[in-house]
Order: C-alpha cells, then sequence, then structure tokens
C-alpha cells in the first residue's frame, strides 16, 4: 500500500491493454466452497492518489478481514466498464460493486450528489455526521433501493479547490462562456453565473485542458490534483471549493450480491468501509498539505482566492440550486431538508469550534 502512494502519474493513468481484455472474458462472479469473488468496478484510474488508491486498499482490507474469504477483483476505469457507466454495471449485474462519487448520478437520480456534497453544503467530518446519526445514510438506501443498490461511504478525498483556470478569473464576466469542467450541483450553480459546464470522466480531463476543449476543470483537492497532472496544463488554482466541500467516496453493492453474504462477510464489508473513510480522511489532510506546498514552491502555480463578488453570486446561484429541491419529488424533498435539518444543527457547534479555534490559531 505504501508504494502505491509514490507511483508516477504515468503509471497510474495507464491501463493495461492485457488486463482490460482478460476482464472482457470475465463473465460471472468465481464462487468456491465458502468463498466468494466480487468483481469490483470504478471511476477512477488505477492508483489514482486518493481514489484509486482508496479503491485497492478497500479490497485489500475485505481480503484481509475475512480471511480471503470474499475476495473484490478490482477493475479501474474502462477496464471491464467506463467510469461513468459503474452505476448501471453494479445495477444490471455486470458487477457486484463499484468505488465511485455519488454526485456522477445526477442526471440518474436528482439527488444523489447530496451524498457526495452540495454548494456550500457540509464539510467532510459534518457529513459523516449527517449520515451515521442524522438519517442521511437510511435516506440514501431508499434513494438507490429501487436500482437494486446498497450504498456505503467509502473513503474521503477531504475539502475540494475551487479549480484550476487558464486565465484568472477576477469578475463574474469572466465565467460567461468559460468551458468548464464541473459535474454535480456545482456545475448548475456555474452554469446561472454564465459558465458552460460539462460533465467528462477524470481521465480525459488533462487532454481536455491541452487541447483547449475546456478552459477550466475542477477535480479534487492538491494530493490528486498535482497527481493528474493539471499543474502541466494550466497555472490558476483558486479556492475555496464552494462547490464541493466534502470528498465522500461511495462504495455501490448489488442489493442481490449483498442478500446472498453471511452476515459477517456484511459486517467485514461495512466495516472496512468504515475504516477506510476515516483513514483516507485523515491522507487526504497530510497529502493535501504536502502537494500544495509543492505546486507553489515547485510549479509555480497561482494559488488565489476567489474575489469575494464571485462568492457572493456563488452563493446566490447555490441557494437557487438548492431551493429547486425543497419543490421537488418526495424523496429528494426529504433528503434537502434533512441535510439542510443536519447543516443547521451542527453549523452553530462548527463556529465556535472548529472555525473560531482555527482563527484564534492563527499568529496575528
Amino acid at each position: 500500500m505504501t508504494k502505491s502512494k509514490n507511483m508516477s502519474r504515468r503509471q497510474f493513468v495507464a491501463v493495461s491493454t492485457a488486463g482490460a481484455a482478460s476482464a472482457a472474458t470475465l463473465a460471472t462472479p468465481a464462487i468456491a466452497t465458502g468463498h466468494v469473488e466480487w468483481r469490483f468496478v470504478t471511476s477512477w484510474p488505477r492508483n489514482l492518489p486518493g481514489p484509486g488508491v482508496t479503491a485497492q486498499r478497500l479490497a485489500d482490507r475485505v481480503g484481509a478481514m475475512s480471511d480471503g474469504r470474499l475476495k473484490l477483483r478490482l477493475f479501474a476505469a474502462s477496464e471491464l466498464v467506463p467510469a461513468l457507466e459503474v452505476f448501471d454495471a453494479v445495477s444490471n449485474g455486470a458487477a457486484e460493486m463499484a468505488h465511485t462519487a455519488a454526485l456522477f448520478w445526477q442526471g440518474k437520480v436528482a439527488a444523489a450528489p447530496f451524498f457526495t456534497a452540495v454548494p456550500f453544503g457540509l464539510a467532510p467530518i459534518e457529513h459523516i455526521t449527517w449520515i451515521e446519526h442524522g438519517g442521511g445514510q437510511e435516506l440514501w438506501d431508499e434513494l438507490y433501493a429501487p436500482f437494486g443498490l446498497k450504498p456505503f461511504m467509502a473513503g474521503n478525498t477531504g475539502f475540494q479547490m475551487g479549480g484550476w483556470y487558464r486565465r484568472p478569473v477576477n469578475v463574474l464576466d469572466d465565467f460567461k462562456g468559460l468551458k468548464i469542467r464541473m459535474p454535480g450541483l456545482g456545475g448548475q450553480v456555474l452554469a446561472r453565473m454564465g459558465a458552460s459546464p460539462v460533465t467528462i470522466a477524470p481521465s480525459e480531463i488533462l487532454p481536455a485542458l491541452q487541447s483547449g476543449v475546456i478552459d477550466a476543470t475542477e477535480f479534487l483537492g492538491p494530493f490528486s490534483d498535482m497527481a493528474m497532472g493539471f499543474h502541466r496544463a494550466v497555472k490558476h488554482y483558486y479556492w475555496p471549493g464552494f462547490h464541493e466541500p466534502n470528498g465522500t467516496g461511495e462504495a455501490i453493492i448489488s442489493t442481490e450480491a449483498w442478500n446472498a453474504l453471511d452476515a459477517d462477510l456484511k459486517a467485514v464489508v461495512e466495516n472496512a468501509c468504515r475504516a477506510e473513510n476515516a483513514y483516507a480522511l485523515a491522507e487526504a489532510e497530510w497529502q493535501n498539505a504536502l502537494a500544495l506546498e509543492r505546486l507553489v514552491k515547485d510549479f509555480q502555480v497561482n494559488v488565489r482566492p476567489y474575489p469575494e463578488p464571485i462568492l457572493d453570486a456563488a452563493r446566490l446561484a447555490a441557494k437557487d440550486v438548492m431551493a429547486s429541491f425543497s419543490a421537488a419529488d418526495d424523496l429528494s424533498s426529504r433528503i434537502y431538508r434533512s441535510m439542510q435539518a443536519a447543516k443547521d444543527r451542527l453549523g452553530p457547534w462548527s463556529n465556535i469550534s472548529q472555525a473560531a479555534f482555527f482563527n484564534a490559531r492563527q499568529i496575528k
């Protein structure tokens, strides 16, 4: 596992032709006496620092904790199915499990992005608290049930950055016609600000930036972004990531495969997801700090805050986007109200605990 942290971008972006060929011949999960093998597909390049490493670690955890009784055979993006088709692959039985992000499924399930992040929404610990203690998991289960899927939190890349831009964005007019890769509800916010958001798979972002197909992109935090090589194409890196203040990765499991597991193996999967969720969040905090320093010192990236007028416009646009859920279908409305209630409950405590302390800790 430690080796994967030090892999080059060339190594993790490369997709093995032989691996893809062998994957294509795999039709059914291997089941031996007392042992189960699941096809585990992901939306990430193999060993991508952050979510790609999390997916591999999760497979390793499940294998070790089950003493080999449950094996997750991992297929990175496009090795078995394309990155943005893993939801359908698990739903239709082409795979038993996936590692991905809920915000990709907005076109299928309008409220899905709530289970990754929403603009100006919950911070990482607040999000985990909502899922675990505020009724979020039950609503998530209900949302995915019609697709035959059981979701879990499984990794977190922490606070996100605002994005990479070819040119500085100093005023609101700079967003007009801007082609930016931004999926989820954040893309809807920027569309209201005049931008033209697009959704493309992670492995396609850098070529799109280099060729000029897009003018800007967001992805994750400095750790994963540096590994993806965005700093080689553009140099303006903005904060805060108001569009996505949290980075929950999801494990989605076929309910048929899930229900076929013995109770102890269900406990293994659930607790492996919980363990990876906590470990990955801590890793993200540490590695993002290191990567941010390198981006500035070694690669001369211009790390800058969004101007306040742009944040003001984003808040207003986000308010409109989020309000649309209050009048949506019953389940979407309940998810919106539940998340908003968690934000209202946790916000005052976050303000006088974390926010106040971080402000007090600064040397004036």
